[in-house]
């Protein structure tokens, strides 16, 4: 499963570096069933001017219109940051099975990001959410796009 687990996170990465290239914040999210990609974004907040453009919003909206359901289960989410408490919400509501994420909110804070600072762990907490959350998955790997996006001179933050 360490493999599987590990192909899906570096898709993540994949598209979030996709996303830096074309301007947009270092940001990317998975999800899949299965074993099977259902979708594979980067966060489109600059692109597409909406702030909720987060890439597991997108990345749930498009599993969701591709599996023709608004119910996940079973469904992993992989995201290159720690999603925000808007993100993990509709993670829950959606009924994804399981969050593995690369970065802390923490990490993006330092970089300047307008983040609030209540983990995944203390959401999943305080909502009695059933979602199971792993983090630090290929840290390191993920951390590099943060110096990837931090390293370019048009850059924009939110």
């Amino acid at each position: 499963m360490k493999n599987l687990n590990e192909r899906h996170m570096k898709l993540a990465i994949d598209k979030a570096k996709e996303g830096i290239k074309r301007g947009q914040t270092p940001f990317g999210a998975c999800i899949a069933k299965d074993e099977k990609i259902i979708s594979c974004v980067y966060n489109t907040v600059w692109q597409s001017m909406d702030i909720t453009a987060h890439a597991e919003i997108i990345a749930i909206r498009e599993a969701c219109k591709k599996l023709n359901m608004i119910d996940l289960s079973g469904c992993v989410m992989y995201s290159t940051c720690e999603p925000c408490p808007m993100c993990f919400c509709a993670c829950h509501w959606a009924r994804i099975s399981k969050i593995i994420y690369g970065t802390h909110i923490e990490d993006a804070k330092k970089l300047g990001f307008s983040e609030l600072t209540i983990s995944d762990e203390k959401m999943k907490l305080f909502g009695n959410s059933p979602i199971e959350v792993i983090g630090d998955f290929l840290r390191k790997e993920n951390l590099e796009l943060f110096k990837i996006w931090n390293s370019q001179e048009n850059k924009r933050i939110y």
